[in-house]
């Protein structure tokens, strides 16, 4: 889309969700997770407060109680970040989530072109927005996501990443349908497809190969996506025998390592907590005889999300939390021997 296209604000704000923004910026892990909010020091004027900026999930809307003193919704807040036009950041936003630009663009047949969709300077909104976003976020934000009509057939899945860096053998690699993404929304970063309960494969989560440069984010979703609607490799976990234990990792490698290593009744949240949704898939597939195992990234956000987790799943289910020896170790990191130790511990 050229700079001087016009563009439907609307569509673009529809498109793209504050917490997918903040996870382009590499903010999401700064942020603690409420009901229906996220909870963090400001990124705009770079506050440590962890409470004064407020995103609403279900409004798509920040507010900063701090020394910014307003608030916004997805492109107010890009515009704030990057001191730039609304315009601009739309087209940021474009260009960064790889929306389709046809889609993105206003309707020019409907009156003045420039009247509604030219480049303002970015608002200065109350402290609390007055009207949510028209595209009614609230019943799409707990909607199931629609399964996709393609798949990313071309990946390279002998890549030095997959194989040197993560460890991950080829039938592992073939197994969760991973590889390298040459081209498209995922280029230049390793496709991971995600599956719902069914077995429909409804995303694909990009990771950058090694550590990203400032300001990229490791992993990519494509916009829309609700990741907290579903749970890595849940499909194949319920297929494993009923008196196993269920074992809960954050990261899509922390669940192919275990697998790889013969456990494979392990799903992954796709970060540090549980949303009620997540919650209601967990409760579905287990009975009051189920073991669940809560195995979190041994820092801060891990030991925060467990004890979250554990407090909420034991009220239907047995739930043991798992604690690493030493700081920042991960369920990925542990050997194969080490993890048969640990299962025959638990059965």
């Amino acid at each position: 889309m050229p700079k001087s296209a016009f563009v439907d604000f609307k569509a673009v704000k529809a498109a793209i969700t504050m917490e997918q923004v903040l996870q382009h910026y590499g903010l999401l892990d700064k942020f603690k997770p409420g009901t229906d909010s996220l909870n963090g020091p400001c990124p705009i004027h770079k506050g440590s407060n962890p409470t004064q900026f407020r995103v609403s999930l279900s409004k798509n809307i920040w507010n900063c109680f701090s020394e910014c003193k307003h608030g916004g919704n997805v492109l107010d807040f890009i515009a704030e970040m990057e001191k730039v036009s609304i315009h601009a950041a739309a087209l940021k936003a474009i260009e960064w989530f790889n929306l389709d630009p046809e889609a993105m663009a206003a309707n020019t047949d409907k009156g003045k072109s420039g009247e509604t969709e030219r480049p303002v300077p970015a608002p200065k909104a109350a402290a609390k927005p007055t009207s949510p976003p028209k595209s009614s976020p609230v019943p799409e934000s707990s909607a199931p996501n629609t399964p996709l009509k393609f798949r990313l057939d071309k990946l390279e899945r002998q890549h030095p990443y997959l194989t040197e860096q993560r460890g991950l053998t080829p039938e592992t690699i073939v197994d969760f349908g991973i590889g390298f993404c040459s081209k498209g929304m995922m280029a230049d970063r390793i496709a991971i497809p995600i599956h719902n309960v069914k077995g429909e494969v409804v995303a694909y989560a990009g990771r950058f190969v090694g550590e990203p440069p400032e300001g990229t984010p490791k992993y990519k979703l494509p916009p829309g996506f609700r990741k907290s609607q579903e749970l890595f490799n849940l499909d194949r976990a319920i297929k494993e025998p009923g008196d196993r234990p269920l074992v809960i990792v954050e990261g899509f490698f922390d669940a192919m390592k275990l697998h790889q290593h013969g456990f494979c009744k392990v799903v992954a949240l796709m970060g540090s907590s549980l949303s009620a949704a997540q919650e209601e898939l967990i409760r579905q597939h287990t009975t009051s005889d189920s073991h669940v195992i809560v195995m979190l990234d041994e820092n801060e956000a891990g030991q925060a999300g467990r004890e979250d987790i554990a407090c909420r799943l034991s009220k239907f289910c047995f739930v043991r939390v798992h604690q690493f020896n030493e700081p920042d170790m991960e369920p990925e990191h542990l050997t194969a021997e080490e993890v048969h130790q640990l299962m025959e511990v638990v059965l």
